[in-house]
């Protein structure tokens, strides 16, 4: 059995809002998983079940082989790091850390002893007398998470604690806080709409929607072989070619999108009628006039530093493409040129309502 399972979770409101439909994930000791998704999707209300702040209307949670559906939150051994942080303003930030220590009565001594681990973990030795308006905010995230980990929790939820961060610091504590995490090997799990965030810190994603998952994989998984149309676009920008599956053969799907004829991998799935032909900008590549897959002319170029973004007119509509900045010759806004990709780079997903 894994070490945190849901099983069959739901959670209605007023018998008819469902927010979170018939939920089962398995979550093993010292993974990271992250629930991603948007506003509404579910993924912070099926967080708050897991941390006992939400009744299920259905279904159970187990940890570590126990039934915890029922137990009171400050029962169930989690620590918790909240967007807002949530740190008592009066208090140092000794006390802050220290704080679940005292509720869980442990010895003076020993609980200074673990604030100043907790302190020295998170780089933040010698900053225990400070209050938290002294600190900046990376500094007050790092205290959250020093709190949260000094109860040495059999799990820790974390619910988008990062989003109140500039991206500089954000993506400097993807890096510190994933690093701590395996130093630990604490099972975690993540709730964000950040689709970087997961990515960067995630052994696995659960990609949510209307409740339910949509897709559950690594991050190259999820990204790379999306399930479903919602899950392509939502990971990320990435252009749809509308085509139409004429022949299944071991290894392919043979798709006719406009004049181009498409051999698609279908990685073991079997698909037919119309569909999404899916392919990130990045797997689109430049070539000269008259050469590559399709014929197009470049009506955009942006320059975004290490990369730069183009939109190219086609017979199959507006394409998105972008290129690493080597310090190339690249063409310009009204050139015409060719678009090339590989069989590889593509995925054929059924359009809504075709049935295969």
């Amino acid at each position: 059995m894994s070490f945190l399972s849901l099983r069959a979770l739901s959670k209605t409101y007023g018998g008819e809002s469902h927010v979170v439909r018939d939920l089962n994930l398995d979550v093993e000791r010292g993974e990271f998983i992250s629930l991603l998704g948007p506003s509404g999707c579910g993924k912070t209300t099926t967080l708050q079940m897991v941390a006992g702040f939400v009744v299920p209307t259905a279904g159970r949670v187990h940890l570590n082989g126990q039934d915890i559906t029922d137990v009171r939150p400050e029962k169930r051994d989690m620590g918790l790091v909240f967007q807002s942080y949530a740190l008592f303003p009066h208090m140092t930030v000794a006390e802050n850390i220290g704080f679940g220590l005292e509720m869980r009565k442990l010895p003076r001594q020993q609980a200074a002893s673990r604030v100043e681990e907790s302190l020295e973990m998170v780089r933040l030795g010698g900053l225990g007398r400070r209050y938290p308006r002294e600190l900046s905010g990376g500094q007050r995230q790092r205290v959250a998470i020093a709190r949260a980990l000094a109860i040495r929790p059999q799990v820790l939820l974390l619910d988008e604690p990062m989003s109140n961060l500039d991206a500089k610091l954000r993506g400097e504590m993807h890096v510190e806080l994933r690093g701590l995490q395996r130093q630990l090997g604490i099972t975690t799990i993540l709730v964000t709409h950040d689709q970087v965030e997961a990515m960067t810190m995630s052994d696995r994603i659960a990609v949510m929607s209307e409740g339910k998952i949509a897709q559950l994989g690594t991050p190259f998984e999820v990204y790379d072989r999306p399930a479903s149309g919602f899950a392509s676009s939502f990971l990320g920008q990435t252009n749809v070619i509308p085509g139409r599956v004429t022949e299944m053969r071991e290894q392919c799907a043979i798709v006719q999108a406009g004049p181009c004829t498409m051999r698609i991998p279908h990685l073991g799935s079997k698909i037919s009628g119309e569909v999404g032909v899916y392919i990130r900008p990045e797997r689109l590549r430049l070539a000269a006039a008259g050469q590559g897959n399709l014929p197009g002319k470049v009506t955009t170029r942006l320059f975004l530093g290490d990369h730069w973004l183009y939109e190219i007119e086609s017979v199959l509509g507006k394409l998105r493409l972008t290129s690493t900045n080597l310090g190339d010759h690249l063409p310009e806004e009204g050139e015409n040129i060719g678009l090339v990709w590989r069989d590889d780079d593509l995925r054929a997903i059924p359009s809504e309502g075709s049935h295969g």
